[in-house]
């Protein structure tokens, strides 16, 4: 049988300092291990808040072009409307000079009176054809009422001529038109219900809504924006 033997103060102390030291060692080893798993962790986290943060700076940035680009594109199309609202006005203030000019012009086409009756006689034939009954009225100035008469007589015969039928015509003395007119008749048929309006006024009118997308077009050249013409 082996016997124990005490240690020595000196090996105890050796022993000791033995292990003082490996737990050393294994506590620096843990705190490096602890350290490094902290680095990595700071960087990991470090990334993820860059990344997160870069995002935010992108969906911010983003969000603010998206905004100035729709800024951009609201201001010219309230440009483009305010200019385009602009050139119509314009455009409609000079059609309205030209027919107001028009309008000033139309008693000068009862100045030379053979002329005028030429243009009565015309303006009632066209009432006879348009209506095509035997009898009718004619309404006119008080002043037209001689050189109407005349016109009366050579639209009938003009018409009685060309058709090869009888109609009669006759001023309407109790209903004259309005001595503030240019000029012009009004032929009366169907027993007073219907009536042709030949007065100069209404020609022009008349002449003002046919005739204007063609001047539209003479004045300001083709709608690019319009597929269709009358």
């Amino acid at each position: 049988m082996s016997q124990s033997h005490a240690l020595s103060d000196d090996q105890v102390s050796q022993e000791l300092k033995k292990m003082t030291a490996f737990i050393k060692q294994e506590a620096m080893e843990k705190a490096k291990e602890i350290e490094i798993k902290a680095d990595e962790e700071f960087s990991i986290e470090k990334s993820k808040l860059v990344r997160q943060e870069t995002q935010s700076i992108d969906t911010t940035y983003e969000k603010k072009f998206k905004q100035a680009q729709m800024s951009q594109q609201i201001t010219r199309s309230t440009v483009a409307n305010k200019t385009r609202l602009k050139v119509l006005s314009a455009r409609q203030e000079l059609l309205d000079t030209i027919f107001e000019a028009a309008q000033k012009k139309l008693g000068e086409g009862t100045k030379d009176k053979k002329k005028y009756e030429e243009i009565l006689k015309n303006l009632i034939l066209e009432g006879f054809y348009a209506l095509n009954e035997s009898k009718l009225k004619i309404r006119a100035r008080k002043a037209d009422y001689d050189i109407v008469k005349k016109a009366i007589d050579g639209a009938v015969k003009e018409y009685e001529d060309k058709l090869k039928k009888k109609v009669e015509a006759s001023i309407d003395e109790s209903d004259p038109q309005p001595d503030g007119i240019s000029g012009g008749v009004s032929i009366v048929g169907g027993g007073g219900k219907i009536e042709i309006n030949n007065t100069f006024e209404q020609r022009l009118l008349l002449l003002q809504e046919n005739a204007l997308p063609s001047i539209r077009q003479t004045l300001f050249g083709k709608n690019e924006n319009r597929k269709f013409y009358d």
